[in-house]
C-alpha cells in the first residue's frame, strides 16, 4: 500500500506511462490508452477504499459489498487486480473489464472508457500492456492518497503534456488554461447555474467554472455542467476528467453539435444555459450548410454562413443556447469573424441583436504550437441598461508572458483586463466603448483597431498606427488567401469536369 502522493510524484507517474508508449503509437493516440487505464485503476482503488471503510463500520464482508457503499459497481473479474493477473491476451481482457463496468453502471459510465483498439496486438502487444499495468500498479490511487482535485490536476497536466508532445493535434483537445481562467472570470459563474460547452474537448472549460466557484468558497457541486464533443475518444476523456475532479453530475454527450445538438428542452428546442464557454473548431469546411439553411432549431436567425467557414454557425448555436434572462457566453474565435467580407451580413445581424458586450483581442501564441492571435467575444442576453447598444473593445495584445516558447496570461494581465471589462471603462490605447450606431458607421466591422488606437512615435516624431496597420495587413492577407483557395477550387473542378 503506497502512501500520500505528491503532485510531482503524480506527474512523474502519469508521464511514465507515456514514455512506455513512445515510439509504439502516435503521441496523439496516447490519451486513448493511458486515460482509461488510469480511470480503471482509480475506480478499483477507490472501491477497495470504500470496502475497507464499510467493513470497519459493519464488520461483515457481505455488508461491505452492498452497492450503497460504493460509488461505482465493479463486476466480478473486472477489478484492476483481475486484469493484472492475466498474462495472455491482455488487451482483450482489459476491454472486457471496461465494457462490463460500463454496463454495470448504466446511469453514469456508459462509453466512458472510449474506443481504443485494445485487441490490436500489433499496436499493443502483451509485453507493452504488462509494462503499462505494472507501472500503474506502483501507486494506490485511493482518495486518501490522492484527493479528487489533485488527481484531476494530474489529468490536466497530462492533457497539456500530450498537447505539447503531439504537435498539430493539440488544439483540438487543449486550450491554454490561463486563457480559460480569464474567460471564466469574465462570466462569473455562480452556484446552481448551468454551464455549457458545445465543443468541450476534454472538459477543461467546464472544470474551470467549478474550480473557480470552489476557489471562492461557494457551493460548487450543484453546478450543472453540460458538454458535447465530436470526437468519441475525447468525449470519453472529458467524462473521466469530470469524475476525477469530483464532478458527478456533469453530462458529456458525443456527437456533432451543429448536425445533432444533444441538449434539448421538453418541446424539442435547444436547451438554454446560464453560462456558455466555447472554443469552437476554426473555419471548418466539412459541415452541412444545406441542413443549417433550414435548421429546425432556428439557429440561422442571422443568416447562413459560407460553406468554407462554419464559425458563424457555431456563433448562432451559442447565441440560441443562452438563457434569455441570465445567459452570457465567452467564445474563442479567429480574428477573421470580426471583419471578413463574406460574413458581413451575419456580422451586421449580430451587432443588431445587441448581444455583443465585449470584443477582447489577445496576443499571439496562446494556442499550443500555433502563433495565432486569439479573440474572445463576450455575449450577454440581458445587458445592464447602461451597456445596451454599446460594445466594449479591448486591445490586450501586449498583456502576455512567455516561457519556454509558450505564451500565457499572468495574474497581472488578467486583473488589468478584468478591471476594464467589469467597469466598462475606456483606457487610452487599451479599451474603447462604441455605440451601435458608431459600429454601423464602420459598416459593422468589429476589428479592434477600428476603435482602439495603437499609436507609436517614430524617430522623426511622426505617429503611426501600428495595430491598425497590422490589422489592415491581416485583412488583406486573409482576402488573398481566400482568393487563392477559390482559384484552386475552380481549377480542381475544371480538371474533374474534363
Amino acid at each position: 500500500m503506497t502512501g500520500r502522493i505528491s503532485q510531482r510524484e503524480l506527474e512523474t507517474y502519469l508521464w511514465g506511462a507515456a514514455v512506455i508508449l513512445r515510439g509504439l503509437i502516435d503521441a496523439g493516440d496516447y490519451k486513448q490508452y493511458i486515460f482509461p487505464l488510469v480511470f480503471l485503476k482509480r475506480i478499483s482503488d477507490v472501491y477497495d477504499e470504500e470496502h475497507t471503510t464499510a467493513l470497519d463500520a459493519y464488520g461483515e464482508e457481505e455488508l461491505a459489498d452492498l452497492p450503497e457503499n460504493h460509488r461505482f459497481a465493479i463486476p466480478d473479474g473486472c477489478h484492476w487486480r483481475d486484469v493484472r493477473a492475466v498474462t495472455e491476451n491482455i488487451g482483450a481482457t482489459v476491454l472486457r473489464a471496461m465494457r462490463a463496468i460500463e454496463s454495470a453502471n448504466p446511469d453514469t459510465l456508459p462509453g466512458v472508457f472510449g474506443d481504443g483498439d485494445w485487441g490490436n496486438k500489433n499496436l499493443l502487444p502483451d509485453s507493452t500492456l504488462t509494462d503499462l499495468i505494472e507501472h500503474f500498479s506502483t501507486q494506490t490511487l485511493s482518495i486518501a492518497n490522492l484527493p479528487e482535485d489533485e488527481l484531476g490536476n494530474g489529468y490536466e497536466y497530462l492533457i497539456k503534456k500530450f498537447a505539447d508532445d503531439s504537435g498539430h493535434t493539440a488544439q483540438e483537445f487543449y486550450t491554454n488554461r490561463t486563457l480559460v481562467h480569464l474567460m471564466t472570470l469574465m462570466l462569473e459563474p455562480q452556484p446552481g447555474e448551468s454551464v455549457y460547452d458545445p465543443t468541450c474537448g476534454t472538459g477543461g472549460m467546464l472544470i474551470s467554472t467549478a474550480a473557480e466557484v470552489k476557489r471562492q468558497g461557494k457551493e460548487w457541486r450543484n453546478l450543472k455542467l453540460y458538454g458535447q464533443e465530436l470526437n468519441y475518444g475525447t468525449s470519453a476523456i472529458a467524462r473521466m476528467n469530470l469524475f476525477l475532479h469530483g464532478i458527478a453530475d456533469g453530462q458529456i454527450a458525443h456527437g456533432d453539435t451543429l448536425a445533432r445538438p444533444a441538449f434539448l428542452n421538453e418541446k424539442g428546442g435547444l436547451r438554454t444555459f446560464d453560462v456558455v464557454l466555447a472554443n469552437p473548431p476554426y473555419s471548418i469546411k466539412a459541415w452541412n450548410r444545406d441542413a443549417f439553411a433550414k435548421d429546425s432549431y432556428g439557429r440561422n436567425v442571422w443568416g447562413i454562413p459560407p460553406q468554407g467557414r462554419a464559425d458563424y454557425a457555431f456563433f448562432q448555436h451559442i447565441a440560441k443556447s443562452l438563457d434569455p434572462n441570465t445567459g452570457r457566453a465567452a467564445i474563442l474565435f479567429p480574428h477573421g469573424v470580426l471583419f471578413r467580407r463574406e460574413e458581413a451580413a451575419l456580422r451586421e445581424a449580430l451587432v443588431q441583436s445587441d448581444l455583443v458586450e465585449c470584443v477582447l483581442g489577445l496576443g499571439a501564441g496562446l494556442f499550443y504550437n500555433s502563433p495565432m492571435e486569439a479573440v474572445v467575444i463576450v455575449l450577454r442576453a440581458s445587458k445592464p441598461v447602461d451597456r445596451r447598444d454599446k460594445v466594449l473593445f479591448i486591445n490586450a495584445v501586449n498583456e502576455l508572458g512567455r516561457e519556454q516558447g509558450q505564451s500565457y496570461l499572468l495574474g497581472s494581465h488578467q486583473t488589468k483586463i478584468l478591471d476594464v471589462y467589469r467597469s466598462f471603462a475606456e483606457l487610452p490605447r487599451f479599451s474603447a466603448v462604441a455605440t451601435r450606431s458608431e459600429i454601423a458607421d464602420k459598416s459593422y466591422n468589429l476589428a479592434i483597431p477600428q476603435y482602439v488606437a495603437g499609436l507609436r512615435e517614430t524617430d522623426s516624431g511622426d505617429r503611426i498606427d501600428v495595430v491598425g496597420a497590422f490589422a489592415s495587413w491581416r485583412q488583406a492577407t486573409e482576402a488573398t488567401e481566400d482568393a487563392i483557395v477559390e482559384v484552386f477550387s475552380l481549377l480542381r473542378a475544371e480538371v474533374k469536369s474534363s
